[in-house]
């Protein structure tokens, strides 16, 4: 399933620029789990990103997403093969891959038939990993003057899936059907200026469809103005975004 009106397709380029980096403890955790690494497959590729931090340590990454604009501005790679496929249906043989990721994408799928051909397409014993993010901790002030008065404009504009994410990816709400295997607590965290926190805030789906409505619109505006006024002087921030992680092995 995609993001209804395909938000992250519109934008794609802020959307590339104002996305955080994952972290290397999530991508060298993957490798322990990982002894083989001819071919991996990142699912949902976006703009490429994983596909991209997990090209050194593999023979080849296969990157698929099902929005053409994104893939067309993922970073080229010798070894990174960009394509337009749905999640749940590829053109990918069987026993292809020693590891499959889906990285801020997960809640969008159609599981059923996404955890079917994951089973097609993974080597046995490969292994599975899909992690996301949703909030953010910072300083109390920048929760007060921004963070929070967006969440509460957008909240009406959230789509269910993110119900998922939210909670924390927890097997049971995913019907996992692979041998779990459990993960470290992983986060990004980054330091930004008010001005790069509004950037990503911008790219949050209910944010884009809010923007819809004018109303909604002028009072974000107002917000983000407001924000920029009073904090703008505390230069760069740290901020924190707990990942929500869920894995396995593929038999």
């Amino acid at each position: 399933m995609t993001p209804p009106g395909n938000t992250f397709a519109r934008g794609s380029a802020a959307y590339a620029l104002a996305r955080p980096r994952y972290p290397r403890a999530l991508i060298d955790w993957l490798l322990d789990h990982t002894s083989e690494r001819r071919a991996a497959w990142d699912c949902a590729t976006g703009n490429g990103q994983a596909a991209v931090d997990l090209a050194p340590h593999f023979d080849l990454v296969h990157a698929t997403d099902i929005s053409r604009e994104q893939v067309m501005r993922g970073t080229e790679l010798h070894n990174v093969r960009y394509s337009v496929q749905p999640a749940e249906c590829t053109s990918f043989g069987p026993g292809s891959f020693d590891l499959v990721t889906v990285a801020q994408a997960l809640h969008w799928f159609d599981l059923p038939r996404f955890w079917t051909e994951v089973k097609r397409v993974a080597r046995p014993g490969a292994f599975f990993c899909a992690w996301g993010y949703a909030w953010l901790e910072g300083p109390a002030e920048l929760e007060v003057e921004l963070v929070s008065p967006v969440r509460e404009l957008v909240a009406p504009y959230w789509a269910p899936q993110l119900r998922m994410l939210w909670q924390g990816y927890r097997a049971d709400d995913l019907a996992f059907p692979f041998e779990p295997v459990p993960a470290p607590d992983l986060a990004i965290r980054v330091r930004w200026t008010v001005a790069q926190l509004i950037d990503y805030l911008r790219t949050w789906s209910a944010h884009q469809r809010g923007l819809e409505d004018p109303a909604v619109g002028r009072s974000l505006g107002e917000v983000e103005t407001r924000a920029l006024r009073r904090l703008e002087a505390r230069g760069e921030m740290e901020l924190t975004m707990p990942l929500a992680v869920v894995a396995g092995r593929v038999w």
